[in-house]
């Protein structure tokens, strides 16, 4: 069971840390120098916190 939901985790964030770095650059009204860069950072902020609440509330 949490297998599937790091992989439904891992799906969602990648999809979603790419439509907020979206939103960002359209506030913006330009597309980021180092784009590549930031989508890591912020997928992996969003990915190590995401892991950590279902290795909480998750039973194994």
């Amino acid at each position: 069971m949490e297998q599937i939901a790091f992989i439904v985790v891992a799906l969602i964030l990648y999809f979603g840390t790419d439509w907020i770095l979206g939103r960002i650059e359209v506030a913006l009204g330009r597309r980021l120098e180092h784009r590549t860069i930031v989508f890591f950072f912020m997928l992996l902020v969003f990915a190590l916190i995401a892991f950590e609440l279902i290795k909480r509330f998750v039973p194994e």
